[in-house]
């Protein structure tokens, strides 16, 4: 694969800390995916991709439910995981190593392409959602789960990229539902919900450990969140809890689908 700086940031960053990301993570929850499919008409069997998949979560509840999917990620260490996942589960799955930017697929290979918690360390989200578009066959659906910045507050958006890009470097930007709504459009996907819902994140040095992040930034991180403004402390209801740093990470939920 021909990855750029980016691409390759996320790509050593998750083969290294994979372990993270497999029993016991966060996104083993899949409740959020199981809402958003029930906003979706799908045919039986329908044909999936789970872009990005990590610990293959979003892929492995797909399967689960039928679906005839393929887990697709950066990292082969996370789809070596997955893999096992899915064998543990007796579930069958199709795996493909590549980036997100980047599909080796042929147009209207599926009727749903989701995305979970994983497009801000994409490089190019725009050629990401061009790429999607092409691959879903008419009337497919699109899911976008990920962390994001509700429009119009600039100051917390700001504040929120410095704490995650020290927090993980992989990290590259978060948009606004806004931004991602117009990146569909502008792709001929039709918006049809975007769901905005906080989300209790664990202590923050839960996060560090995940990412393994390196000493001095996490000194930074703390830095940052001593002197946060009072629109990032509302927006993500930041405080300490039991001695706990914790706050309300927004989560949106999009879900797009192609015309006929």
């Amino acid at each position: 694969m021909e990855l750029d700086e980016i691409q390759r940031a996320a790509q050593e960053q998750f083969a290294r800390q994979s372990q993270r990301y497999g029993r016991g993570h966060i996104l083993e929850n899949v409740q959020d995916v199981a809402a958003a499919l029930q906003r979706m008409t799908l045919p039986p069997g329908a044909r999936a991709l789970d872009v990005a998949t990590g610990g293959g979560h979003t892929g492995l509840h797909l399967a689960s439910l039928g679906f005839q999917v393929t887990l697709a990620d950066i990292a082969r260490a996370m789809l070596d995981r997955a893999s096992q996942a899915a064998a543990d589960r007796a579930l069958k799955v199709q795996v493909r190593q590549h980036a997100a930017e980047e599909l080796p697929y042929s147009d209207g290979s599926f009727d749903l392409v989701t995305c979970r918690v994983a497009a801000h360390h994409f490089s190019s989200p725009a050629k990401f959602i061009a790429e999607t578009s092409r691959v879903l066959a008419p009337h497919g659906y699109f899911l976008l789960i990920d962390g994001t910045v509700q429009d119009g507050q600039p100051e917390a958006e700001a504040w929120m990229h410095l704490v995650e890009k020290l927090r993980d470097p992989s990290h590259n930007r978060f948009l606004t539902p806004n931004q991602w709504s117009e990146l569909c459009r502008e792709q001929g996907l039709s918006v049809q919900d975007v769901i905005l819902n906080p989300f209790k994140q664990p202590d923050l040095n839960w996060y560090f450990e995940t990412a393994n992040t390196s000493p001095e930034n996490r000194r930074k991180v703390l830095d940052l969140i001593a002197s946060a403004p009072d629109s990032a402390r509302r927006l993500f209801q930041l405080r300490e809890e039991e001695s706990k740093i914790v706050w309300w990470w927004q989560r949106l939920t999009l879900i797009a689908r192609k015309a006929a």
